[in-house]
């Protein structure tokens, strides 16, 4: 696998995403919305499909799993993840915190990936064993080892209750600094680039989660689900720098026992 080709790849495809979803985000575009009641938008169709079309002719081998048009080439090894437009609830509604996602998963290892943020003016990007980046510059965990002075990103504070996590979560909150509301995407870029220390997704599907599979650890932390198993296929999603890794996880089980 040549990993150079497929960064150049994958920053292309998602930087071009961006400039087309640009076009509609100044436009507060109306969302159709899906069985499962989430929005989509014109744009999120259409950046997956400009995503999707460089990708096969790129790596027409590679098995691509997007939001919107589902898995084709099922048994390929390698397999691409595209979020088109994650955060579409912000996007529609003008907050310019969604993202655009793309990320390389190989033999269960996601070897690259990219979060771009076209409204910010911010690429997170990673490589397999040659680091995690922020628009080019490397990118580091903050190394924060007391709970107390950490900053817990979520995106939703009715998602918790939902998946079974409340009690966890008004432990986690009542032992950490800030809990600012940084959603989807944007929390975890926060963690990867030092500026938050954990972000907490208690429903995330792998697409939501591809890119930051590789740039968590790339960057010197960790990127899992919420019983603390690597990867990006938990239906869940943390991102922590190591040293409250293991805290966060014990709070937020159901098993903790109240003192």
């Amino acid at each position: 696998m040549d990993l150079t080709k497929a960064l150049a790849v994958c920053l292309e495809a998602v930087h071009d995403a961006g400039r087309l979803t640009l076009g509609y985000f100044a436009r507060a575009p109306e969302p159709r919305f899906k069985e499962d009641g989430s929005p989509v938008t014109e744009a999120d169709l259409r950046a997956e499909e400009l995503i999707r079309s460089r990708l096969e002719q790129a790596f027409p081998d590679h098995g691509i799993q997007g939001e919107e048009h589902g898995l084709t080439n099922e048994g390929a090894g390698a397999r691409w993840y595209v979020d088109p437009i994650d955060g579409t609830k912000s996007f529609m509604r003008g907050v310019p915190l969604y993202a655009n996602l793309l990320a390389l998963e190989v033999d269960g290892e996601v070897v690259v990936g990219a979060a771009n943020f076209p409204a910010l003016g911010e690429v997170v990007y990673a490589v397999r064993g040659g680091g995690a980046f922020l628009n080019g510059r490397p990118a580091r965990v903050r190394d924060t080892e007391d709970l107390s002075q950490a900053m817990v990103a979520f995106t939703d504070a009715a998602s918790f209750a939902k998946a079974g996590m409340a009690e966890g979560w008004q432990r986690l909150m009542a032992a950490t600094f800030h809990r600012p509301g940084w959603s989807d995407a944007y929390g975890h870029a926060c963690v990867a680039t030092g500026r938050v220390e954990v972000m907490i997704d208690p429903l995330l599907a792998p697409h939501d989660a591809g890119p930051f599979g590789g740039s968590l650890g790339e960057a010197g932390g960790w990127f899992g689900d919420r019983s603390g198993r690597p990867g990006i296929h938990g239906g869940s999603g943390m991102s922590s720098n190591l040293p409250l890794r293991d805290e966060v996880l014990d709070l937020m089980r159901p098993s903790v026992v109240r003192t």
